[in-house]
């Protein structure tokens, strides 16, 4: 199974292009988004050269990523945030990104562990799901899952649990009808909200 796309991207050890990429990402199928991020790309990798373009030309590259006009205007945002006050650097501290327009805890998340391997907890709409479908949370938004998990789930496994819990969902622990019959886990999971599966 691949890896998740801003997985794939944080290789390249940029925060900004795992800021960029998570943007993109968000409800967005991976292969949208690994497309939209490369044609993107070639035409600016910093704040500054992202700033540089207009919201429609941004749009033009990034289409078809769900939402791409507001994403477009959103990322023109974000990198003017960071050339005015953060000297076009990307923070590598969760509280300085969430006040960066358009950025909420997903994304700050995955920045400060994919951008600067610095321990964080992202919550995606995979990782609630499957940590209350096998009964490991119980709670009810991605927030209180982030929470229950810097509680529960140990530090060592604070970053590969979004890696692993992403790659799991979107191909076998799927939101309806997931594949119950070849996931190793079942013999552990409560399988919490199944009503049908293969």
């Amino acid at each position: 199974m691949a890896p998740p796309i801003v997985t794939e991207i944080s290789r390249r050890q940029d925060p900004f292009e795992v800021l960029v990429s998570t943007v993109l990402s968000l409800r967005t199928k991976d292969q949208v988004t690994r497309e939209a991020a490369r044609r993107l790309f070639e035409k600016g990798r910093t704040p500054q050269q992202i700033f540089g373009l207009s919201a429609e030309k941004i749009s033009g590259l990034i289409f078809p990523v769900g939402f791409y006009r507001t994403k477009a205007e959103t990322l023109r945002r974000i990198s003017a945030d960071l050339i005015e006050k953060y000297e076009g650097k990307v923070p590598d501290d969760l509280d300085e990104l969430l006040k960066l327009k358009g950025v909420g805890r997903k994304t700050a998340n995955l920045v400060v562990t994919l951008g600067y391997g610095k321990p964080g907890v992202c919550v995606d709409t995979h990782v609630h799901r499957i940590s209350n479908r096998f009964g490991y949370v119980g709670t009810r938004t991605p927030e209180e899952t982030e929470m229950a998990l810097r509680k529960n789930l140990p530090k060592d496994y604070w970053i590969e649990y979004n890696n692993l819990l992403v790659c799991w969902g979107q191909n076998v622990c799927r939101p309806i009808s997931p594949f119950c019959s070849k996931c190793a886990l079942g013999p552990h999971c409560n399988r919490v909200g199944v009503v049908k599966s293969r």
